[in-house]
């Protein structure tokens, strides 16, 4: 599996139109002054079009291998996006937090996209649900039927009730890659389920030929041709 942010470059570089998002950066696993600065840099490269999609993770081995600790991840998570923000809307950013503060600070360039790129989070546990629902433009699903995206989008609204949310961050956009096969009945459930995006994942290590032929036979299934 490739590094998100080198390939999303590099994907950037062969595209003007599409937005291109990481699925997802385990950020509680990054330094984020540096993260903060990769992703401005490639926002900026993009003109724009950049969707950070972020989690926590489940692999306690790749935190120990790392020597972060696993448990507090959720916390850290939270602080880390708020420096990350902090250093892509000030122009002199200081934020003091339990496991980041910084002071006497300048990173430019700041991100194209106005106050940041998207924030998308992803995972299905009630930490995510709260993430998402109080500081997050989105949420990301990972392998559900329309029924299990019906009820991840449930305990959305009910987080939704029971966090505040800034009005600027406006509705929180879903997005699932589904189960099995992709065809219009598929996306008319999960669209009757509330999700707004159905992503497309091509089998891996099968080369570029296959990632067409899944392009043509979605595009024919859904609109009748591409």
């Amino acid at each position: 599996m490739m590094d998100p942010i080198v390939a999303l470059m590099f994907l950037g570089a062969h595209t003007r139109t599409l937005r291109l998002g990481t699925g997802i950066i385990l950020l509680p696993q990054f330094e984020p002054l540096i993260l903060a600065k990769q992703l401005a840099t490639l926002d900026v490269s993009l003109s724009g079009r950049l969707i950070f999609g972020v989690g926590v993770g489940w692999s306690e081995h790749e935190y120990e291998v790392l020597r972060i600790p696993y448990h507090d991840r959720g916390r850290r998570a939270d602080d880390y996006l708020k420096a990350i923000k902090a250093v892509w809307t000030e122009e002199h950013p200081v934020y003091k937090g339990r496991f980041v503060s910084f002071d006497h600070l300048q990173a430019f360039p700041q991100p194209i996209q106005k106050p940041y790129p998207p924030i998308v989070i992803g995972d299905n546990s009630p930490g995510t649900f709260r993430r998402a629902a109080a500081i997050g433009n989105g949420w990301f699903g990972w392998g559900f039927d329309p029924r299990e995206a019906e009820a991840a989008v449930t305990k959305l609204r009910d987080a939704s009730k029971k966090f505040s949310r800034h009005s600027e961050l406006g509705e929180l956009e879903i997005s699932v890659v589904p189960k099995g096969q992709i065809d219009k009945n598929s996306v008319e459930q999960f669209s009757r389920a509330g999700v707004d995006r159905v992503i497309a994942v091509a089998p891996w290590g099968r080369g570029s030929a296959v990632v067409d032929e899944m392009i043509q036979s979605i595009g024919e299934t859904l609109v009748g041709k591409v």
